[in-house]
């Protein structure tokens, strides 16, 4: 699979350019809902630089039980979850099925198509998703989880996953 820094969107000429190497999603992993809220607070104690600049965003990938696997920081979103998947291929542990990826940001299509690409069945973001990220989440059976504030959040696609 090709990658760039990009945001996955830069150089396609159609929508279906955008979906081309993907594979629909399998079932699991299973996550409480009682979970999400946390993973907010633990990206959130990572974000070292952040708490210096203010200015950064982050991404971070958890176990189904909520232990942070690796979190990056980025001035992009889709930067950081870049870093995340990076190292999770340099450690080959992709696909990362199993794990949960946090956004501290809305949920763009290229987070969704990335993450997809990565095998990552759920994406949650603090933010909103854009509705091709809903689109592309449901097409492809990921779990797309926003608005991830408080005790609060939406589940836009793939809702067996959270229990």
């Amino acid at each position: 699979m090709l990658a760039s820094s990009a945001c996955g969107v830069c150089g396609a000429v159609m929508i279906e350019d955008l979906k081309r190497g993907l594979a629909r999603l399998e079932p699991g992993p299973s996550i409480h809902a009682s979970l999400l809220p946390g993973l907010v607070d633990k990206l959130r104690a990572g974000q070292g630089v952040f708490d210096r600049t203010g200015a950064l965003h982050a991404a971070g990938l958890f176990t189904a039980s909520g232990d942070l696997v690796c979190a990056r920081e980025d001035v992009g979103r889709h930067n950081a979850v870049d870093k995340v998947v990076g190292r999770m291929l340099l450690d080959r542990a992709l696909p990362a099925s199993d794990r949960v990826l946090l956004v501290s940001g809305r949920a763009g299509y290229e987070i969704v198509q990335k993450s997809i690409a990565a095998g990552i069945a759920v994406v949650a973001a603090v933010g909103a998703p854009s509705s091709l990220a809903v689109a592309l989440a449901r097409e492809f059976n990921q779990t797309l989880v926003g608005f991830l504030r408080g005790e609060r959040f939406n589940v836009y696609s793939a809702p067996e996953r959270i229990r």
